[in-house]
């Protein structure tokens, strides 16, 4: 598989709308109210039936400061007493949770997000790990991937070996930018010294991969300042390295709307922004995995892109792909069997369901057969940058260039502008197509043709 990617400003410029991020099929647009617990039990005896392991994720909602680029579903709060009588509910739901799936079937893959999870306690954190072993069987093998989401301004290196203590073996930071003009314009001080104290208590407690976060977009960013942050990354050698787009939303993100929009960078300053960052990456040795991901070549993740065993969901790429995932918590989305089923996304509406003693989900959708197969086109796609039509056809008694007619033909364009090959069997991703990715992905999304793509940010 070809690991280089070329950035070609032409054709960037050319298919740069708006799209889905597919870390669903049917994305979170197709949700519905008419999905309730119901369906969702339904979906929950089937994959007892299969046998497929768990995958767990919780969301802590709860941050000390609101950075103002910020889109994630968050409690803004100084108040740490909040934590407690949110825990209780979780743990409610966690137990309403556990009934529905076999004690059998083993967590192989657990998240903890937010918000900031380590907002809660040392001993908040040992109780809701505790309470999750009560209820699941958790892998004690070292072997899953446990994964926690790190505010280094919330962490420090005691917090670290607790976290390495109770099970967890990797760490996510969040950095942005360590430029201070733009840490000010955001709101989200945070100085390389803690940042790095953190990461380095990471690797003396033994976790085994250490993922930085940046954003590009930012108020006051250049491809010379944000090139001297990443420059201070990659001296430290993080596993992994996210480079998100910024996207400036203020009408759907009220925190955003305190950005000063004449401080943000033009769109050809954020693409020089990522055509420099693309490069310094793949200089220094770093895998393309996909939309804004990196890693090295020895990591999981670019050993399943090899592999063909990559898979991508609601927490991005993951290598476990054959798991139901229980998500707990408000706004949290579970994916079980051949369904999505979402939480609600106020905390008024999660107690109430709670302390009602029903599951707290609001909406979701149960896939077509014919949602199924567009799924696994696109995930192959997404994750793997080739697709083998006999593959396909072997596992869903189809033939691929009948059923697919329509979206071949929606291909010839990309074709000719070498995004991809494609012939009889394959479709092949080429380096000027592996960065519009979700492109050629639409093509396969039956939803966007009933819809515009406009409630998606842009693909660039």
């Amino acid at each position: 598989m070809r690991q280089t990617i070329e950035f070609d400003l032409g054709l960037i410029r050319k298919y740069d709308r708006s799209g889905p991020r597919y870390t669903s099929y049917p994305t979170a647009v197709q949700f519905h109210d008419g999905f309730g617990e119901a369906e969702y039990r339904a979906a929950a005896a089937r994959g007892n039936a299969a046998g497929r392991p768990l995958s767990l994720y919780f969301h802590i909602p709860f941050c000390d400061t609101v950075c103002f680029y910020c889109a994630c579903n968050k409690i803004a709060t100084k108040d740490r007493s909040k934590a407690q009588p949110y825990l209780d509910l979780l743990y409610k739901e966690m137990a309403m949770q556990a009934a529905l799936f076999d004690k059998s079937r083993r967590v192989e893959q657990l998240h903890w997000g937010g918000g900031t999870p380590t907002f809660i306690s040392r001993d908040q954190m040992r109780e809701l790990m505790a309470e999750t072993r009560r209820h699941f069987t958790l892998a004690d093998d070292d072997i899953g991937e446990y994964s926690i989401e790190i505010d280094p301004r919330e962490a420090d290196a005691e917090t670290i070996a607790l976290l390495r203590e109770i099970g967890f073996n990797r760490i996510s930071m969040g950095v942005q930018d360590f430029d201070e003009r733009v840490q000010r314009a955001v709101n989200r001080i945070q100085s390389e010294r803690e940042t790095l104290a953190v990461l380095e208590a990471a690797r003396a407690n033994g976790f085994r991969s250490v993922s930085i976060d940046l954003i590009y977009g930012l108020s006051h960013q250049t491809a010379e300042s944000f090139g001297r942050t990443l420059d201070r990354v990659l001296a430290v050698g993080p596993d992994r390295l996210s480079i998100f787009n910024y996207a400036h939303l203020p009408s759907l993100f009220p925190p955003q709307r305190r950005i000063n929009e004449t401080e943000l960078p033009s769109p050809q300053e954020k693409l020089d922004i990522l055509q420099s960052s693309i490069q310094r990456l793949t200089e220094a040795g770093y895998v393309y995995i996909g939309m804004d991901h990196f890693a090295r070549p020895d990591d999981e993740l670019a050993i399943a892109q090899r592999d063909h065993t990559l898979y991508r969901n609601f927490q991005g790429y993951s290598t476990h792909a054959d798991c139901d995932l229980i998500g707990l918590g408000i706004t949290s989305i579970s994916m079980v069997d051949n369904t999505y089923a979402q939480n609600h996304k106020t905390l008024e509406e999660y107690r109430a369901s709670i302390e009602q003693g029903r599951l707290p989900l609001f909406r979701g959708v149960a896939l077509t057969r014919d949602d199924e197969i567009r799924r696994d086109v696109i995930t192959r796609l997404i994750c793997h940058f080739e697709l083998a039509f006999a593959e396909v056809e072997a596992r869903w008694g189809i033939h691929f260039a009948d059923y697919f007619g329509d979206e071949l033909k929606g291909l010839a364009d990309m074709q000719t502008d070498r995004l991809l090959e494609l012939d009889a069997q394959s479709i092949r991703v080429l380096p000027a197509g592996r960065l519009l990715i979700r492109n050629i992905c639409m093509t396969f999304d039956a939803y966007l043709k009933q819809k515009a793509g406009s409630s998606f940010s842009k693909v660039i």
